[in-house]
């Protein structure tokens, strides 16, 4: 594996001629040479990875795609689990906790459930196989860049490997307060989650782009500055790279611009980038407070309702001895969340002041940031599953609390926040403070 950094004046050592490229983290424009694979790009200011170049990535991704579809249908199909106590059965498929929380009058926090665990996934899954399916034919449809580009945007939100650990926490929960049988779909779900893994792994997304203008299929012809004259003008001239496709365009005359590969709108940063995530972050904040204070379930057991916090399962998860799992939800459900708010205002507050002090640092904190998110998502699944599965009349039922709706709100608008931030300008920022 090579691994190369590279600089806006670094010679090329290839007779391809270099293409240009703007680090989406600083803002930095670079050539980036032809490479043979497998070999990894990695920005010369910030550290962060480019690019990495596979043998045949788009045959493998494919493969694993559409293993991934394969098992997606298995567990769409199959029962989750089934629970018994007292002579009562019950059992749970991927559609029966969305379908439970919204007999419950719960819809909104159904349609979260539903949206991250069933239809992005297999939105994603589904586009990429078209994309890549029709990259090999004689005639690719036109509107392939489309394709990919909404592809593109749904991947912070198909959420499989956090709905298996909210599995896992729920049958550790169900554990021993009935008798639980594992379905098919829980291990074909673990085939979806390793296939596409590893089909995001494989997957050289510079590769597709390039491929769609080697056939073609772009939005507008090419333009007819060659790479070279790009670069040459590069301190003259100003650069705009496509948030969708990562295609450097040159701004010339006012107005809007638009992507020549991809169709999107080109803007130089983020619009309102910091307003933005400001208004997120604020709305995240106040949502935090009921999120933790109201219960997220209440068990009701003899005709007696017990109402949890986030807070009070992580306590019974340690009543239990179960101190892992009880590490994992408190990070998850508690932490993240914290973290995510408090990391974004310290990056909004020193952007704003214009301070330059650890521009790297802050970059791979607003890379943790926009990763870790995701995975507070863990007790709203475990609860759809559990109100799917513990129905049991006067026995013992669980019922969804007015919490969860607020922390999944939480969750949302924080991955928006971060979504909404744009980190180059926290270079930009910088830049024109040791300039004053």
């Amino acid at each position: 594996m090579a691994f190369s950094s590279l600089v806006e004046d670094a010679p090329s050592d290839t007779t391809t001629e270099p293409h240009p490229l703007i680090c989406r983290h600083c803002g930095l424009l670079q050539r980036v040479p032809a490479m043979t694979p497998p070999a990894v790009v990695l920005c010369a200011r910030c550290g962060v990875t480019l690019r990495r170049v596979q043998h045949d990535s788009l045959g493998r991704c494919l493969a694993m795609t559409l293993t991934a579809l394969l098992c997606f249908a298995i567990a769409c199909s199959m029962p989750l689990m089934r629970v018994s106590t007292s002579g009562i059965s019950l059992g749970a498929d991927l559609f029966s906790g969305p379908e439970r929380l919204t007999q419950q009058g719960i819809w909104e926090l159904a349609l979260v459930v539903i949206f991250t665990t069933v239809g992005a996934p297999f939105l994603k899954l589904l586009g990429t196989a078209y994309v890549l399916i029709g990259l090999r034919l004689p005639r690719p449809p036109r509107h392939l860049p489309r394709v990919f580009g909404l592809v593109e945007r749904l991947r912070a939100w198909a959420m499989v490997e956090v709905y298996l650990l909210g599995v896992f926490v729920a049958y550790v929960k169900l554990v021993d307060m009935v008798h639980i049988d594992v379905g098919y779909a829980v291990f074909a779900l673990v085939g979806l989650m390793i296939a596409m893994v590893a089909a995001d792994a494989t997957l050289d997304r510079q590769a597709v782009w390039e491929e769609m203008e080697r056939r073609g299929i772009t939005q507008h012809p090419p333009a007819p500055t060659a790479a070279g004259t790009t670069m040459q003008a590069g301190r003259r001239r100003t650069f705009l790279a496509c948030e969708t496709c990562e295609k450097v365009a040159v701004a010339e005359g006012a107005g809007p611009h638009e992507c020549r590969r991809c169709g999107s709108l080109l803007h130089d940063r983020k619009p309102r980038g910091i307003a933005r995530c400001w208004a997120l972050l604020i709305a995240a904040a106040v949502l935090y407070i009921p999120a933790n204070v109201y219960p997220v379930l209440t068990v009701v057991q003899m005709g007696s309702g017990m109402p949890s916090t986030i807070l009070g399962g992580v306590e019974e998860l340690v009543a239990a001895k179960m101190y892992p799992l009880a590490a994992i939800v408190f990070i998850a459900s508690i932490m993240v969340p914290m973290l995510k708010l408090l990391g974004l205002a310290i990056l909004l507050v020193m952007t704003q002041f214009s301070r330059d002090e650890r521009l790297v640092d802050r970059v791979r904190l607003y890379r943790i940031i926009a990763v870790i998110g995701r995975w507070s998502m863990i007790d709203i699944f475990m609860e759809s599953i559990l109100v799917a599965l513990v129905q049991f009349g006067a026995i013992v039922t669980i019922e969804p609390g007015v919490g969860a709706v607020a922390f999944a709100g939480v969750v949302i608008l924080t991955i928006f926040a971060a979504e909404a931030f744009d980190p180059r300008v926290m270079w930009d920022a910088a830049s024109a403070g040791r300039s004053q």
